[in-house]
């Protein structure tokens, strides 16, 4: 009995390994559709959500001492940590502070990038017109 079911288990496995290969091998076969346009629609409708998050997350990074994610709040903690001598932490949140600080020309990149993209997509329709 103990053969029998096994046998039965095996052959199901098997079975069920040649209809997934099957299935895969058909879906590799089948060439896929060339994408069409370059989504400037779908960029269109992105941009304002996209400004404004980096609006928020500039706001955020050039606050004063007060605000959680600021700058001036890192370079805070770093000074606290030096003060206090514990260099291990000093070293830990001078490489965050580091990092931090490298955002803020990023994000004014991206902004000045986006606005142009809201100019474009303003006189183009959205990205609908051509």
């Amino acid at each position: 009995m103990p053969t029998t079911r096994t046998t039965r288990t095996a052959i199901a496995a098997c079975a069920a390994v040649a209809a997934l290969l099957g299935a895969a091998g058909s879906a590799a076969a089948t060439p896929s559709a060339p994408p069409t346009g370059d989504g400037a629609k779908a960029v269109c409708k992105r941009a304002p959500k996209a400004d404004a998050r980096i609006d928020k997350a500039l706001a955020r990074l050039n606050g004063n001492a007060g605000t959680k994610g600021s700058v001036a709040r890192l370079t805070q903690r770093v000074a606290n940590a030096k003060s206090a001598g514990h260099s291990e932490i000093e070293t830990y949140l001078n490489d965050r502070l580091t990092f931090r600080k490298s955002l803020v020309p990023t994000l004014q990149q991206r902004q000045k990038d986006l606005k142009a993209v809201l100019v474009w997509c303003q006189a183009n329709n959205n990205g609908t017109s051509k």
